[in-house]
């Protein structure tokens, strides 16, 4: 995928605003054609990434840039809404149909815990099984059991990304917490605490993909990044969307769909995780973001906590990850939240990431997973 390159990236902060869906939808596209140095008429084709939005709006937010007649398509693949447009947008390019396209990803979604009716089926939620950090919590004392992991560590993951969080202009939290702090919030399904989940809400993320001719000959003037991998797959068995190959496993050769996910995108991207400089992965709680570690391959099996303890994911260490402060600083805009991982690790590339910024990073991967078993992979390098 070598061939297609991201030119231009704008984010809508994330958090609770006072605007349309529309309007912050279309501030973010506007700012990736800014960033490109394109105009709206150049674009050939948009996708929109989204979950809660109605039909068709890609077409409402876009056509405040301009009418065109382009094809402007919806998409939705619950949390990997965002890595699911993006690769349609590369594979379009890649089959020399277009060569410059606009990926969106949107939300503007209700306070709580997001609709069960729109993630379960409907025994599910009457029998009370639609709340996700049950799931969550069953997944962190299981892992706690079997290999030792501690609140504290867990504790610590969201002590890091808040930390991060700070310097993040477009998060929604900027806040930093003390680890006591985090350890004496409420409980909200034990061992999840508040401090360390994520709260759903509004924000717009996009960017500009082109083949890397025509990138050549726009001049790409902020600096071209180009995809070394853009990877969707959906959980092959279970129905638990974070199921690894261990023993919470059906069996040995069930891989859960980061696995397989991961497994992919290294080999298109012709790397393996000691290539990787930079991280954005999903962290709609603090576990999951140590369950990742293990999944992505960055530790072995059960040594996630170890890795946290050494400070290898900080910003500082070996494999930084979360730069951005993640979903459990930022929120989570189910259709922006993938291509806000991707504008941040763009950033990184570039080495316009501030205070953030990662040392001499070459190489950044995005990953997001959610309901239905859906997980999207985007690896990056300069």
């Amino acid at each position: 995928m070598a061939d297609v390159v991201i030119i231009g990236v704008g984010i809508h902060a994330f958090g609770r605003h006072e605007k349309s869906y529309e309007e912050m939808g279309a501030d973010a596209a506007a700012a990736a054609l800014r960033d490109a140095g394109i105009q709206w008429s150049d674009i050939q084709a948009a996708y929109l990434a989204r979950m809660y939005l109605p039909a068709t709006s890609g077409a409402r937010i876009l056509r405040r840039l301009g009418s065109t007649d382009i094809s402007i398509v919806d998409i939705e693949a619950a949390c990997a809404s965002g890595g699911v447009a993006l690769r349609q947008a590369i594979l379009a390019i890649r089959s020399s149909e277009i060569d410059l396209a606009l990926v969106l990803g949107c939300e503007k979604m209700p306070r709580g815990f997001m609709d069960p009716s729109m993630i379960y089926s409907p025994w599910q939620v009457e029998m009370g099984m639609s709340l996700n950090p049950a799931y969550w919590s069953m997944r962190a004392r299981r892992h706690m059991h079997d290999y030792g992991t501690t609140e504290l560590q867990i504790a610590k993951v969201a002590y890091k990304n808040h930390r991060n969080s700070v310097h993040n202009p477009h998060a929604m939290y900027r806040k930093p917490f003390s680890l006591e702090q985090i350890l004496n919030s409420p409980l909200v399904c034990d061992p999840v605490r508040q401090l360390e989940i994520c709260a759903p809400n509004d924000g717009a993320a996009a960017v500009v993909v082109a083949s890397a001719e025509r990138a050549r000959r726009l001049g790409a003037r902020n600096g071209a990044v180009s995809v070394a991998a853009s990877c969707h797959t959906i959980a092959k068995y279970s129905a638990d969307f974070r199921c690894p190959a261990d023993s919470m496993s059906v069996t040995a050769s069930n891989l859960g769909p980061t696995e397989v996910t991961a497994k992919q995108a290294y080999e298109r991207a012709g790397m393996g995780p000691d290539d990787i400089d930079c991280f954005e992965v999903q962290d709609t709680d603090a576990f999951c973001e140590l369950e990742i570690y293990e999944m992505l391959q960055l530790c072995r099996l059960g040594e996630a906590g170890k890795l946290i303890d050494e400070g290898v994911t900080e910003l500082g260490g070996a494999k930084p990850v979360n730069m951005s402060g993640g979903l459990i600083s930022k929120g989570e805009p189910v259709g922006a939240s993938h291509l806000g991982q991707v504008a941040e690790i763009v950033s990184q590339l570039r080495g316009t990431a501030g205070v953030r910024q990662v040392p001499e990073a070459r190489v950044g991967l995005a990953h997001v997973m959610g309901a239905g078993g859906n997980c999207a992979i985007t690896i990056l390098r300069r």
